[in-house]
């Protein structure tokens, strides 16, 4: 039997199938107007895992998820990340994890969240340029003053990982991972023999899911989506796995978040498990 929630950090539990606020648009009406409704859609359905970040428009993306969801369900976890910053003379976005900077941008995210407590931050990217004791003691430092309830990372090694483990207590590791794209797989299984929370970005390969034979053959099996079967493998790859598919469509919203009830045999499973060879 799947597991349907998980307790990050030990004692934060939440649903394990969540949602990505990344690609909801912040702009003027009627895109604003769409976001809102597909954020409170969202928390209808059961949602209690929503991610954003700094990145995400400047803080842009925190501010729409405040409007359209504060005061916020006891049992919602708005999780975001720091650690990429604009540069002031040439506008470009750019790791930055000095302390100052990280700093900023989590009681920038505290105001725009309007809450006095991030539950979940995470670092965006260990900056290459800063200490990494320097960028973790800073989250330390903010956890400690009460700012913060957990810390996590991003698109991390194995060593990187452990590295941090050393200095702090990581509840979460968010990397790119899918059933297609399974770079990070031993990074997957470091966090199970841990316990660390695995929040995969972009979960669904971007239209290889639908185009892939073996998963629209599983799909039809079952009359769910590629989607669908792409989600519902992730969830019984790993009991740590915590997908946060997004989209801008209350419409693919639902067929995501309906994954949680597509049951995949064993030997559909087997079959999926092979696709990477198969590539």
């Amino acid at each position: 039997m799947i597991s349907t929630t998980f307790h990050i950090g030990g004692d934060l539990g939440v649903r394990r199938l969540g949602f990505g606020a990344m690609h909801l648009p912040t702009g003027p009406a009627p895109d604003r107007r769409a976001s809102l409704a597909v954020a409170r859609r969202a928390v209808e359905l059961g949602v209690t895992l929503i991610d954003t970040a700094h990145l995400y428009g400047g803080g842009a993306n925190e501010e729409l998820l405040a409007e359209a969801l504060h005061p916020y369900p006891d049992e919602l976890l708005i999780t975001t990340k720091v650690g990429v910053a604009r540069s002031a003379s040439s506008g470009e976005w750019g790791l930055d994890g000095r302390p100052a900077v990280l700093r900023a941008q989590v009681e920038q995210a505290l105001r725009r969240l309007r809450v006095e407590r991030i539950e979940l931050l995470q670092l965006h990217r260990i900056d290459p340029e800063t200490p990494l004791a320097d960028q973790l003691g800073t989250l330390r430092d903010l956890q400690t003053e009460g700012k913060l309830g957990r810390i996590g990372l991003s698109e991390v090694t194995v060593t990187e990982l452990d590295q941090a483990r050393e200095i702090i207590d990581i509840a979460s590791v968010q990397n790119r991972y899918n059933l297609l794209d399974r770079e990070h797989e031993p990074v997957l299984a470091a966090c199970e023999a841990a316990g660390i929370a695995f929040l995969p970005w972009r979960p669904v390969a971007a239209g290889a899911s639908g185009a892939q034979a073996e998963i629209a053959a599983v799909a039809a099996e079952i009359t769910a989506t590629p989607t669908q079967v792409a989600l519902a493998w992730l969830l019984g790859h790993s009991p740590v796995i915590l997908p946060i598919p997004g989209t801008t469509r209350i419409d693919h919203l639902e067929e995501n978040l309906a994954a949680a009830d597509v049951h995949l045999t064993p030997a559909q499973r087997e079959r999926l498990d092979r696709l990477p060879e198969q590539a």
